[in-house]
């Protein structure tokens, strides 16, 4: 295992797949409850990732911005993975266009229920929340 501020191209390379994230956000005295996200690595080294305006996680992280996200390779691979911790803006611009990319790289759109649920959520409020890495620990075999 090691540490860095910034992500390598290994770590790019694992965060370039259509995979889960864990997204953990600081609830003060409430015990951690990571939930699966989809996300996606900006050129400029930031994680993005989008949510409804009013979910819990979004509430929390405009009172403690701290988050950390966990992606792992799956059962049957060597083991790799990358945990970043950071500040987490919150954006009310961009939120459906991630949206929409992400849709493309986790489902399959040519099913209309996936084209049905992607509708559905562009029509939510959404708002973007960029990690902003202040640490990057990895693992890989």
């Amino acid at each position: 295992m090691s540490t860095d501020p910034t992500l390598t191209a290994e770590d790019r390379d694992l965060l370039r797949r259509p995979l889960h994230g864990f997204l953990t956000v600081a609830a003060g005295p409430t015990p951690p409850q990571p939930r699966p996200v989809w996300f996606e690595v900006a050129d400029d080294g930031t994680v993005q990732l989008f949510s409804e305006a009013d979910a819990l996680k979004v509430r929390r992280l405009r009172r403690d911005p701290r988050a950390s996200l966990v992606v792992a390779a799956p059962v049957g691979e060597r083991e790799h993975w990358v945990a970043i911790t950071g500040r987490v803006t919150i954006e009310e611009d961009g939120a459906h266009a991630l949206a929409e990319r992400l849709a493309h790289r986790y489902w399959d759109l040519a099913d209309p229920a996936r084209q049905e649920d992607l509708a559905g959520m562009l029509r939510d409020d959404q708002v973007r929340l960029v990690l902003h890495p202040q640490d990057v620990r990895r693992f890989a075999y």
